[in-house]
């Protein structure tokens, strides 16, 4: 039985490491790519497909395997392996990916409650292989397909203490979502676009910047998390600019001669509210040069925006 209590800890996919307040990975992007053998019905040797995988990618690979057969090039090769969705209760499978000792990734089935999904996870914790990443992979619903169940997902990380990722196929729109729900990482389809991949990677960094608190361990490590909120920063920076060149247009006496000083200050009162250790004194010098460069750049719009005909 899952348990509850169970201490959340990162699983180690090659060198990539999942779960446990660590950044939200993207699986099918540049984080780790991933393969299906079952895409070839037993047709192509193993090590051949995963061979052709490897020579093209150096990073952590995961494989899912046709039968229990592909097994052997895929501990060979392979850093992780998949048990698909419509795989799941084929224990004998199960048992036999949990005896390579590689990570296991469980996708839960669509028809698959939580307690079966989990128990999949135990049943390899049981063989030794403790190891294990939950993937909701989604439900069958009207709307035809699966349907990611976000909550679920939160649900089954925290009874089981393990990581989860969201299985998003081909469509990044609910990327954000996944990572707001408290995904550990998003699984892409194998084939997946780069700017599908790319989407996926930018809504996981930015969410994830704004929700999530990282305790990094080493230089390295914190720098990359300050990138992380850099990014986020840069986003809302670049809308808020936007909306700021949208007010200058609507305000009967805009740019630098229409600044309402009273309404700046009242801004810096409420983020110092957010950010107390900061403060007024600090986020004024902060907010005033976000201002003005707001009303530098709405400016420099209006001059090359094209006059009326």
């Amino acid at each position: 039985m899952s348990q509850a209590a169970r201490p959340g800890s990162a699983v180690r996919i090659g060198t990539l490491p999942v779960g446990d307040g660590m950044p939200v990975v993207v699986i099918g992007g540049d984080d780790a790519r991933w393969l299906s053998l079952r895409d070839h019905d037993g047709r192509a040797q193993a090590d051949e497909v995963i061979g052709e995988a490897r020579a093209g990618w150096a990073g952590p690979l995961l494989v899912e395997p046709f039968s229990a057969a592909d097994l052997g090039a895929v501990a060979e090769q392979a850093d992780g392996v998949v048990i698909g969705a419509a795989w799941m209760q084929d224990f004998r499978l199960v048992q036999a990916v949990a005896r390579t000792g590689l990570p296991v990734l469980v996708q839960r089935g669509p028809s698959a409650t939580q307690a079966e999904w989990l128990a999949i996870a135990d049943y390899c914790a049981a063989e030794g292989n403790d190891q294990v990443v939950l993937c909701e992979s989604g439900s069958r619903t009207h709307l035809g397909g699966a349907t990611l169940d976000l909550a679920l997902m939160r649900d089954a990380r925290e009874r089981s203490g393990r990581p989860v990722v969201a299985d998003l196929g081909d469509d990044p729109t609910l990327a954000a979502a996944a990572v707001a729900a408290g995904a550990d990482g998003l699984l892409l389809g194998p084939a997946v676009r780069p700017g599908v991949a790319a989407a996926a990677h930018e809504a996981a960094t930015v969410v994830g910047a704004l929700l999530r608190s990282e305790s990094p361990d080493g230089v390295a490590a914190a720098r990359a998390a300050i990138d992380r909120v850099d990014a986020a920063l840069a986003t809302l920076l670049e809308r808020r600019a936007g909306l700021a060149g949208t007010v200058q247009r609507l305000k009967p006496v805009g740019g630098f001669r229409g600044r309402d000083m009273d309404r700046e200050r009242l801004l810096v009162a409420a983020m110092a509210r957010r950010a107390p250790r900061l403060g007024e004194a600090r986020l004024g010098p902060v907010m005033n040069a976000v201002i003005e460069a707001g009303l530098h750049l709405a400016e420099e719009d209006r001059e090359v925006a094209p006059g009326p005909a």
